[in-house]
């Protein structure tokens, strides 16, 4: 009969490797074809995943040549920290070191995408271990925490998959309270704040958790004996706790100066609304999972946003979460405690409707913690749950595990087997549609890169860019030297940047020639492949004689440089100073 394993049983070696290895080839196996094709195809779609890719690129040229001025990115000149326009997924700035251009990043944003996911299946499986599952129950909680099926239409954002550190902190802080060792301590609370750098989606429910578990811990001591706290825990907490913080400030700075440059940075509750959802959304899957898809494809077609509305954990992984609340897995307190945050968490994540007041409980938190009106949906809140359903569900596959009243389950191979019956269920389930290699829309192939216009004099526009896909893919192409350009494409796009772009229709005219020698763009690219059916369809055919600008053709693109109106202009507007701001 398999023994029931002890709270926090050491981890070997052997398995941390084995771990390991299988974490990667889960990742690889679940999102196949994806490692064949490293810089070629990027995961969901070519929405955000091109300007991530951008922002992981853009981070390690910030590292390696102004760390000073980090966030002092170079889309929407000649706006300042616009890194800091969305989650700046700091916590990948070395991964960005290597190579450049924009095949590297893309092949850096497939490689992340993927450590991201064997992260995640890490992290849970170690809290588990730690919690006192056995090997068995572990693989199970860490494959419900990350090939739940609402991942699947997250694929599409870095700093939502990007979730592992949160069970591999605690799981970490763990041992270092049970075994009285303060450097696991320090490494958890040092892999809580990578977390943290990675954006404050996940970040700031993170910063909650662990002053709530921070809060109950101390709860509990005063309520207790109240013995002598061992002095070097006692050091490492606070010393991680001030790295934790520190990083935290850290990272708000620009951000907090983003909200008072720019109003719209802040989420209204109509916001928060357009972004929330009825209870069953937490029962509605993502369009291409194989498995619910096409079964909730009626409760899907009645929502909008629905990317952020498609909540549902997983019929195995609620089934196995439900038997883990009788299981002697853990005790009696966690399994409580587990079921209460969960149920908690997934209110939460529904956020709340306008005018219902704080009768919703999203609506206290909104109003009431610091930061918490920054967070634009509510339904990402599902993380925290998952990893709770997770735990239990692992704690459910223990029970299987260990057999019934009458224990008919013997020796290793039998757990082994219940245990890979039960991943292998959460891995279908939680599966997207078969991959087809000739159309393969899960993973769509890359827009081929355009001839280099990094010598191009910046700053630069590029046209057309009334389209969000336009500008995701100028940030790529920007790679390739990171000249500094009036596109980008973030959380929040500055209204004066869509203006600007939209008088931009009559161009290449005397009135916004002029008015572009005014702002100090020195450089205006025309990619003629992509103006069809936009303003810009007959640009490049429009005179230009008489213009304060010179026009040349080269592989599909129109360069147009713009005349400064006096000689210096040219020189001090090919970098944009942290202090810039346009007229408005």
């Amino acid at each position: 009969m398999p023994r029931m394993p002890e709270a926090g049983e050491r981890v070997t070696a052997r398995e941390l490797v084995a771990l390991a290895a299988g974490a990667c080839l889960l990742a690889i196996v679940m999102h196949w074809p994806l490692v064949l094709h490293l810089g070629g195809n990027i995961p969901k779609d070519l929405g955000d995943p091109l300007a991530q890719s951008w922002q992981v690129a853009w981070d390690g040229h910030a590292l390696a040549h102004q760390p000073l001025d980090f966030f002092q990115s170079n889309q929407f000149w000649p706006f300042a920290d616009t890194l800091a326009f969305s989650d700046a997924l700091v916590g990948y700035a070395p991964a960005g070191l290597i190579g450049s251009g924009p095949e590297a990043a893309v092949s850096r944003y497939d490689l992340a995408f993927l450590f991201a996911y064997a992260l995640a299946f890490a992290g849970a499986y170690l809290l588990a271990r730690e919690l006192g599952l056995g090997r068995g129950g572990a693989a199970v909680a860490g494959a419900a925490f990350a090939f739940a099926p609402f991942r699947l239409e997250q694929d599409g954002h870095m700093q939502v998959i990007s979730s592992g550190g949160i069970p591999l902190a605690l799981a970490l802080g763990l041992r270092g309270y049970r075994l009285r060792r303060p450097g696991w301590v320090l490494a958890g609370w040092a892999i809580a704040a990578w977390q943290l750098s990675i954006g404050f989606t996940l970040g700031l429910p993170l910063t909650y958790l662990l002053a709530t578990l921070g809060l109950i811990a101390l709860v509990v001591w005063l309520r207790g004996a109240r013995a002598r706290p061992h002095r070097g825990l006692v050091i490492a907490t606070v010393a991680g706790a001030a790295i934790f913080l520190a990083a935290g400030l850290l990272l708000s700075r620009p951000y907090m100066r983003v909200a008072d440059a720019h109003p719209e940075a802040h989420r209204t509750p109509a916001d928060v609304a357009a972004f929330s959802g009825p209870p069953w959304i937490l029962f509605v899957a993502p369009a291409e999972n194989l498995v619910w898809g096409g079964a909730t494809a009626p409760l899907r077609d009645e929502l909008t946003n629905v990317a952020e509305k498609t909540l549902f954990p997983g019929l195995v992984i609620l089934a196995l979460a439900v038997a883990g609340l009788t299981s002697s897995s853990y005790p009696l307190w966690l399994r409580r405690g587990l079921a209460v945050a969960v149920l908690a968490l997934l209110v939460l994540a529904l956020g709340f409707r306008e005018g219902g007041g704080l009768l919703w409980p999203y609506r206290v938190v909104y109003e009431l913690l610091p930061g918490w009106d920054a967070i634009r949906v509510p339904g990402r809140l599902v993380t925290f749950a998952s990893l709770g359903l997770a735990l239990l569900a692992g704690a459910g596959a223990q029970r299987a595990i260990l057999g019934g009243p009458g224990r008919r389950l013997s020796g290793w191979g039998g757990g082994a087997a219940v245990a890979g019956l039960l991943v292998l269920a959460i891995l279908v389930e939680g599966r997207g549609l078969p991959f087809d290699p000739f159309d393969n829309q899960a993973q769509p192939k890359v827009p081929a890169v355009p001839p280099s216009v990094a010598s191009v004099t910046p700053p630069q526009l590029h046209l057309p860019a009334e389209r969000a896909t336009d500008n995701r893919r100028y940030l790529l192409w920007s790679t390739d030297g990171f000249p500094a350009i009036v596109n980008g494409r973030s959380s929040l796009n500055p209204a004066f940047t869509g203006r600007l772009i939209e008088s931009m229709e009559p161009f290449p005219d005397r009135h916004t020639a002029a008015r572009l020698q005014r702002l100090g763009v020195n450089s205006v690219i025309l990619h003629t492949n992509r103006a069809r059916g936009t303003p810009w369809e007959a640009a490049a055919t429009r005179p230009v004689a008489g213009l304060p600008l010179s026009r040349r053709s080269r592989d599909g693109l129109v360069i147009y440089e713009i005349r400064s109106p006096t000689a210096d202009v040219g020189a001090t507007s090919r970098s944009r100073p942290p202090s810039a701001r346009p007229s408005r």
